[in-house]
C-alpha cells in the first residue's frame, strides 16, 4: 500500500486528493497539513487516521492537539512542522499542494529524504527550477506533475521519445474575461474574477488564470519539468478545456491528452504512476462535443502572460519577482484594495525595478521574495493613482 503525505490537504488540490484516496481504498494517508483551517482539517484526521498533522500558526496546532486528543496522531506546526511532514519517514510520495513559494524548503526537504513530488505548487518550480530539478536528479526521486497541463504533457511524452520533442503547445481556457479589451477590464470586480467559465479552482490560482498570469507561470513550469526552451513552448486558446495540452515531435506529429475538465484525472495518475486506473466521472462525448477551437492568447489585454514569457527567458531571480509580485497584488485585489489591471502593472513595475541575479542560492530567491513584497506594499501605500485604488 503506497503510503501519502500531503501539503495543502485542506486546498482544492488537497480534498481532491483525498477523493481519491476515498475512492481507491489502498491509498495510506500517513500526514496532512493546512495553513489554518483546522476544522477541515480535525474531520480528515478522524476519516483517514494519519500519524501526523502540521498546521502553520501554533495557536491553532494548540487547539487542534486538544480536538483530536482522543486520536494517535502528532500535532506540529510552522516551517518545522512542515518540514518534517515533508521528510516523515513512513511516507512514499509528498503531495505539494500548498500555494506560494513557502512550498520550496518542504519539497527540497522531501527530495532528500527520497520522496517523490506529486508536484502542484508550481511556484517551487518557477521560482528554483535550477536546483530543484537538478537534486531531483541526484536522489533519484520522481517529479509528478499534477498541474492538469503539464501532466497532459507528461501524458502524451510516454511513449518514450523525449529527444524528438520539438515544441509543446500548452492550453489556456482564457478564463471568464477572453475576448475582451483591457478598457473593459477597468472595473472589474472580485467576484467577476472568481468565475472561471471550466474548472473549480482555489481563489488565488482562480484570478490567476482571469490575468492569464497562471498561464506564464505553467510556462516556466514546463521548462524546467520538460527541460525545453522558452521559445519552444507555445501557449494556445482552448475555450472548451477538452484538449489539455499537446506535444509536437521533429516529424511533425502532434500527440494531445483529452479529457473532461477533472483534476481528480491529474492526481490519480501522479499517484499511481505508471499504472492507470478506473476514475468514476464523466467521461468526453466525442458526440455531444460540436467542436473544439482556437485562438491566439491576447498578449496586450493578458500582458501578464508576456511578462510571464520575459522572465522565463532571463531567469534568474525575475521570475520570483514575477511571482512574489503577482501573489501580493493577487491578495491585495482580493482584499479589495487595488483595482483589478493594477495585478499586472504592479508585477510590470517590479520586474522593471528589480536588478536580476543570474543562477540565485536559495537565499537569494527568499530574499528577493521578501524585497518584492516591500516593494509592492510600499508602492500601493504611496500611490495616488486611481488605476491602482478601488473607487469607494
Amino acid at each position: 500500500m503506497k503510503k501519502i503525505a500531503i501539503l495543502g490537504s485542506t486546498g482544492s488540490i488537497g480534498t481532491q486528493t483525498l477523493e481519491v484516496a476515498r475512492t481507491n481504498g489502498d491509498l495510506e494517508i500517513v500526514a496532512l497539513s493546512a495553513n489554518h483551517n483546522i476544522v477541515l482539517l480535525e474531520e480528515q484526521i478522524r476519516e483517514f487516521h494519519p500519524r501526523l498533522a502540521a498546521v502553520w500558526d501554533e495557536g491553532n496546532a494548540r487547539k487542534l492537539r486538544q480536538s483530536v486528543r482522543d486520536l494517535d496522531v502528532r500535532v506540529v506546526s510552522g516551517m518545522d512542522g512542515l518540514l518534517e511532514v515533508a521528510a516523515m519517514k513512513e511516507s512514499d510520495v509528498l503531495v505539494t499542494a500548498i500555494v506560494g513559494m513557502i512550498g520550496i524548503l518542504p519539497t527540497i526537504e522531501a527530495i532528500k529524504a527520497g520522496k517523490d513530488i506529486a508536484l502542484a505548487n508550481k511556484e517551487t518550480l518557477v521560482t528554483a527550477g535550477h536546483i530543484i530539478m537538478p537534486l531531483s536528479k541526484q536522489y533519484g526521486v520522481s517529479i509528478l506533475p499534477v498541474d492538469s497541463e503539464h501532466s497532459a504533457i507528461f501524458q502524451s511524452l510516454q511513449g518514450g521519445q523525449e529527444s524528438a520533442l520539438a515544441k509543446i503547445w500548452l492550453t489556456a481556457s482564457g478564463g471568464p474575461f477572453r475576448g475582451r479589451k483591457r478598457e473593459e477590464l477597468r472595473d472589474i470586480r472580485v467576484e467577476d474574477a472568481l468565475k472561471h467559465p471550466n474548472w473549480e479552482m482555489g481563489r488565488k490560482i482562480t484570478i490567476d488564470s482571469s490575468t492569464m498570469v497562471n498561464k506564464g507561470l505553467e510556462v516556466i513550469e514546463a521548462k524546467w519539468l520538460f527541460g525545453v526552451d522558452v521559445e519552444q513552448i507555445e501557449v494556445v486558446v482552448q475555450p472548451q478545456s477538452v484538449i489539455h495540452s499537446m506535444v509536437e515531435y521533429l516529424d511533425g506529429a502532434v500527440i494531445a491528452q483529452l479529457g473532461t475538465p477533472d483534476m481528480k484525472l491529474p492526481i490519480q495518475y501522479a499517484l499511481y504512476y505508471p499504472e492507470r486506473r478506473y476514475l468514476p466521472g464523466e467521461r468526453l462525448d466525442f458526440f455531444k462535443l460540436s467542436q473544439i477551437t482556437f485562438e491566439r492568447p491576447d498578449l496586450e489585454t493578458f500582458y501578464g502572460l508576456k511578462l510571464a514569457m520575459w522572465a522565463g527567458r532571463e531567469g534568474g531571480t525575475l521570475p520570483t519577482v514575477l511571482n512574489a509580485a503577482n501573489e501580493r497584488a493577487v491578495a491585495l485585489f482580493l482584499e479589495r484594495k487595488i483595482k483589478y489591471l493594477a495585478i499586472t502593472d504592479l508585477i510590470a513595475e517590479c520586474m522593471e525595478h528589480h536588478k536580476n541575479i543570474e543562477n540565485p542560492s536559495l537565499e537569494d530567491i527568499l530574499a528577493t521574495e521578501r524585497e518584492t513584497y516591500e516593494y509592492v506594499d510600499t508602492r500601493v501605500k504611496r500611490s495616488c493613482m486611481t488605476c491602482l485604488h478601488v473607487n469607494t
